[in-house]
């Protein structure tokens, strides 16, 4: 299942060329992640401070611009012992053309032991109910 967000360009997040920057799709998509976590992880499991982003990339499809309002879905696209990928996709909201496409490596993480761990059984149950398989 996908999880959605939407978002509305500001001119800050813009370049000389006039479209998106490259680097303001990351912070859209770090603010998925973070909605995402918010409302698909039970508030009991608190689940700040257990990830911890290992990778991302974004491919870059076609060109967003100021006041432009993009739609912005997440689902989970593998989940292995200790990591999950996210799979993103970036569109424009008025057309449903696409934007960019992306994945991010997410680690579940002991920051006092400052290592990887498992991830448990009721994280893994509530990743499970948004993972799709390409």
């Amino acid at each position: 299942m996908n999880h959605e967000i939407r978002v509305r360009v500001r001119f800050c997040e813009t370049d000389m060329a006039g479209h998106v920057n490259n680097t303001s799709y990351f912070i859209y998509l770090e603010e998925a992640r973070g909605k995402f976590f918010q409302e698909v992880i039970p508030e009991e499991l608190n689940s700040a401070g257990q990830f911890i982003l290992a990778s991302t990339k974004c491919d870059f499809v076609s060109q967003a611009y100021f006041g432009q309002e993009l739609i912005v879905s997440s689902w989970v696209s593998h989940i292995g012992n200790s990591s999950f990928y996210f799979t993103h996709r970036i569109e424009a909201a008025d057309t449903g053309e696409r934007i960019a496409d992306s994945e991010a490596v997410v680690v579940h993480f002991n920051y006092e032991a400052q290592k990887s761990e498992t991830i448990p059984q009721h994280l893994r149950d509530a990743l499970e109910s948004h993972l799709v398989q390409n």
